[in-house]
């Protein structure tokens, strides 16, 4: 297990559903893990988790277990050897979709101490700008956004990272285009997002990577397999992984500042 002051937080967030959002935080997870990092997988999707479809799986506890006095040892899911481990999230749970900060407070309390013992923590979060939504992708040390080269997405994802920048004081994003037909396509999108925020927000943005859009993907979700398992060499599982290793040397290159910044800020 990883040091106590060296775990590195990300929330993967969207503008709108239907992007690849949740596969994405899936399968980062598993080439992060191929990599040799240890990590927590967080549903943070609260009331309408998915993640536990993805990997065909039905979980005897969830976050929901946490807030009735379960262990966070007794809720978690290893997803494979050697540290990755899933946190599932409950679906149809109404009182879970918008929590109060005591409540989220509360929550982040008994995780904590699960979240210091792994080298990241993946928060795959809800789509849009909800406030429990926006509490979430605030708090991590690192926040992807998800777009595909769909105008709505485009639009929707400059509204979450404007929310963000101006109500939460986050400026540092990093966009993953989704479903891509080409590089040309993605960088095409991306400029389209980047040049929004510089003009409206003064805000830059980085690009960490695309993810072509490729049959395997749809193939392994009907399977319930995460891509890196059902098809690895696929030109997805590439991409991915490319990004993967992007991840992590970013995360070098920021580890002094890490080592002194919380798993998660405060939401107070």
């Amino acid at each position: 297990m990883t040091d106590s002051n060296t775990t590195f937080s990300i929330s993967v967030a969207s503008g709108k559903g239907g992007v690849g959002k949740t596969n994405l935080a899936l399968n980062l997870g598993f080439a992060l893990h191929e990599l040799g990092q240890t990590l927590v997988l967080l549903d943070a999707d609260l009331g309408l988790a998915n993640l536990d479809v993805l990997l065909g799986l039905s979980p005897e506890k969830n976050i929901q277990d946490l807030l009735s006095g379960a262990s966070a040892e007794n809720v978690v899911v290893p997803l494979a050897k050697d540290g990755f481990v899933f946190l599932p999230s409950a679906s149809g749970v109404a009182e879970l979709v918008e929590l109060d900060e005591d409540v989220q407070s509360l929550l982040l309390g008994k995780l904590d101490a699960l979240f210091r013992q792994y080298d990241f923590l993946l928060l795959d979060l809800g789509a849009g700008i909800s406030p429990t939504v926006l509490s979430f992708a605030a708090m991590p040390q690192e926040r992807i956004v998800v777009i595909t080269p769909e105008p709505t997405s485009l639009t929707d994802s400059y509204a979450l990272i404007k929310v963000l920048c101006t109500q939460h004081q986050v400026r540092n994003f990093q966009i993953i285009v989704n479903m891509a037909e080409s590089e040309k396509e993605a960088k095409s999108a991306f400029t389209r997002l980047s040049q929004a925020c510089e003009h409206f927000l003064s805000l830059p943005v980085s690009f960490l990577g695309a993810v072509h859009r490729d049959p395997m993907v749809t193939e392994s979700v009907r399977h319930q397999v995460p891509l890196l398992k059902f098809a690895p060499n696929c030109q997805a599982s590439r991409d991915i992984r490319d990004i993967a290793r992007k991840i992590l040397e970013r995360r070098d290159r920021l580890k002094d500042l890490i080592s002194r910044s919380p798993i998660l800020k405060s939401i107070v």
